[in-house]
């Protein structure tokens, strides 16, 4: 008998799931579409009858020792998802309680970012590591705060929301309310902004110019300056150095021993990680210079999944 994890992403789109075992191996995987049901219990009834049909129709007999749950504002001191904004139920949702009377084993919750934080100690390359940091830069800029092995939660499960760190004051517009938060200018939507902020500023050509907004990626602009583009490197550069200069002040009070990028803007490679790193080292108060290591996440595209399962695994590991 193999003993499994189910490791959940909730996303706004699509719900994904994977049976993981202690070596992160996945012994069966499904979806289903995040908002088609109207009440949030159909939803969970949906998601829960496929897990187990997953589970029954193994080739190996897996025996399920509990669920974790990555979800947009998922707080892990109550198990509950709060007031999500692209989730299309309002409110405090009790997931985690559901779930566990449903399964009838533990289910803990998070974040995604906190989540693949943990994955990347349980499954990837901060297996050694007690004090590091995960961002995740996608649409937006998540991240998860590690300190003496444990994830940095606050006492009201919402810590470490790197992203919404003021480094412009009155500056971009951002969707929490507030305005100049780091992730309206690192992540794919903030680099889009800041194409859109250069073209008006300069009169060079560019194969930018041709992209309607909406059309736009982050991709597009990787692409644009790996072929040599000076106004796509220009967005890199500036990128780059908003964000070495947020870490290196919050090295200042985590100390981490690595900081690791996952998502579709951190597959810009050394676009970004080169003036991410010569920004942070050049900010850095010198007891820190040259101590904390810039690497790419190893959890590859399971990312999420198996982050949610390490939330089981990681109390397995310390009983």
């Amino acid at each position: 008998m193999t003993d499994i994890a189910v490791g959940i992403d909730i996303g706004g789109t699509n719900t994904v799931f994977s049976c993981v075992d202690a070596n992160g191996k996945s012994w069966g995987n499904g979806s289903i579409l995040t908002q088609e049901q109207e009440r949030f219990e159909d939803f969970l009834n949906d998601l829960c009858n496929l897990m187990d049909k997953t589970i029954e129709d193994s080739s190996e007999n897996l025996k399920l020792i509990g669920v974790g749950i990555g979800a947009p504002n998922g707080n892990f001191h109550t198990g509950t998802i709060e007031n999500a904004a692209n989730l299309r139920w309002k409110g405090c949702l009790e997931i985690s309680r559901l779930v566990k009377e449903r399964m009838n084993v533990p289910v803990k919750l998070t974040n995604d970012a906190n989540a693949a934080a943990l994955g990347e100690r349980i499954f990837g390359g901060a297996k050694n590591m007690t004090d590091y940091m995960m961002i995740t830069l996608g649409t937006g800029l998540g991240s998860g705060i590690v300190v003496n092995g444990d994830l940095l939660y606050g006492h009201d499960g919402f810590a470490g929301e790197v992203g919404h760190i003021i480094v412009r004051p009155e500056g971009r517009e951002c969707g929490c309310g507030r305005r100049g938060c780091l992730e309206t200018y690192v992540s794919a939507t903030g680099v889009k902004r800041t194409v859109y902020k250069m073209l008006a500023k300069h009169l060079g050509d560019s194969p930018l110019r041709e992209i309607p907004f909406n059309k736009l990626t982050a991709k597009m602009v990787a692409d644009a300056a790996n072929d040599g583009d000076l106004l796509a490197m220009e967005v890199f550069a500036y990128t780059g150095k908003m964000l070495g200069e947020t870490l290196a002040n919050i090295a200042t009070v985590t100390s981490p021993k690595a900081i690791f990028f996952f998502g579709g803007l951190a597959k810009a490679g050394e676009l970004l990680f080169e003036p991410v790193r010569e920004a942070m080292e050049k900010n850095l108060l010198f007891l820190y210079k040259n101590k904390i290591s810039l690497l790419p996440s190893e959890l590859g595209d399971d990312a999420a999944v198996l982050g949610a399962a390490a939330l089981i695994w990681n109390d397995q590991s310390r009983k």
